[in-house]
């Protein structure tokens, strides 16, 4: 018999500020890197957007959160929200 493994696998994890939420049950997450350029040798920073399942509504504007991948729960929505680690001011 099999140990008593996670069947879920391992699942991608980001943590980004909000920057929309006018939608019902979906915010809007903005995630910032930062690459080293191949050319210059500085480091340049890159964004990109996710749109992440909030079931309760509980997200504001400008709170820091986490989110995690999850099957495809719209067109755009495959992420879905885990934990708000600092709420806006």
């Amino acid at each position: 018999m099999p140990e008593n493994k996670s069947t879920q696998g391992s699942r991608k994890i980001r943590a980004g500020r909000v920057v929309s939420n006018r939608m019902d049950k979906t915010i809007v997450v903005i995630v910032e890197r930062t690459v080293r350029h191949p050319l210059v040798k500085k480091f340049v920073r890159r964004h990109k957007r996710y749109y992440a399942d909030d079931p309760e509504n509980s997200c504001g504007i400008g709170d820091f959160v986490k989110i995690v991948e999850c099957r495809p729960l719209s067109r755009v929505k495959r992420w879905r929200l885990t934990e708000i680690v600092e709420k806006a001011k």
